[in-house]
């Protein structure tokens, strides 16, 4: 059991949910900005998570975390069982994790808001806003704080581990 590599895997989830948090930060400090530098009205953002490992799929991450049992040895008769240095495929394991793949730009048109004195408003008296729900922003943001504070939890249980590791070795 590699107890360093779970605070990697804890650590970058919550690199990853700090990005979030600011993206959802950015929308919500934008949700009445009706012109940008591009003169249209600002458009909300997503974050978008990937596996931080080389493989990023499903069988890779099970084959990665199922239980290793280092008594047996691994046989091409016996492919569930691995030594905790190599993984399934011969390879050396490395720290999964989770990463920010990219922010990605929502494509839902503007809301049209009947407002014929403000500045941007069109020759009908619409005025462009960007479609961002205050509410949606706010549980994306409580969804990030969470997450973020139970990595961090993971994280201060694992150095409780190996505090309490280090106390048997004594």
């Amino acid at each position: 059991m590699n107890l360093f590599g779970m605070i990697d895997q804890s650590g970058s989830a919550m690199q990853a949910e700090r990005m979030r948090a600011e993206v959802v930060a950015a929308n919500m400090a934008n949700a009445e900005t009706t012109r940008t530098a591009a003169g249209t009205p600002y458009q909300r953002q997503h974050v978008v998570f990937a596996a931080a490992d080389g493989d990023g799929n499903f069988q890779g991450q099970l084959l990665r975390h199922l239980p290793l049992l280092p008594l047996l040895p691994a046989t091409s008769a016996n492919p569930w069982v691995a030594s905790p240095t190599t993984a399934m495929n011969g390879t050396e394991t490395v720290s999964s994790g989770v990463r920010v793949s990219g922010v990605v730009t929502d494509t839902a048109p503007a809301l049209k808001r009947f407002d014929p004195g403000h500045p941007d408003a069109d020759a009908e008296g619409y005025v462009a806003y960007p479609d961002i729900n205050p509410l949606t922003e706010m549980v994306d943001l409580m969804g990030a704080t969470r997450a973020y504070g139970l990595n961090s939890s993971a994280v201060q249980a694992e150095k409780s581990m190996i505090a309490s590791s280090l106390e048997i070795a004594k």
